[in-house]
């Protein structure tokens, strides 16, 4: 009998804007930058922001994720908020940014740079006290 393991979703990904704006970024940084750092913090108006910075290495804890050859990092706190989160990076007349189109935001405020996020409930094979399902 073979176990079929199915792979992890990875808790962000990236469209083809967000990476290569990334990548160019990180080009001219001229560090020991290993990639992106993508968080969320408690604050502005609806009580939620997203972070990112450089991340010149990796802590244990970490999510990490590989996306179109872009490293991103992860808090071990912040995977819950941010699963399933696509980042793109948008350019419009008078601005240009990273966006975040998250299925955990409940509302945001009307200036754009705070969210409300619900933490994404865990699949049951992932309760407390049990192991993950294995599929013969």
């Amino acid at each position: 009998m073979t176990s079929r393991i199915r792979p992890r979703p990875k808790v962000v990904t990236l469209t083809d804007g967000a990476a290569d704006r990334i990548k160019a970024i990180m080009a001219r940084t001229g560090s020991n930058v290993i990639g992106v750092r993508v968080g969320v913090t408690n604050g502005g108006c609806a009580g939620m922001s997203y972070t990112m910075e450089y991340a010149e290495e990796h802590n244990p804890l970490d999510e990490v994720v590989e996306d179109k050859d872009v490293t991103i990092l992860i808090d071990p706190a912040a995977v819950l908020f941010l699963l399933g989160t696509e980042m793109d990076y948008k350019v419009e007349q008078l601005s240009s940014g990273f966006t975040f189109s998250n299925p955990n935001e409940t509302s945001a405020c009307g200036c754009g740079e705070s969210v409300s996020i619900t933490p994404a409930a865990l699949p049951p094979e992932f309760a407390a006290g049990t192991e993950p399902r294995k599929d013969a």
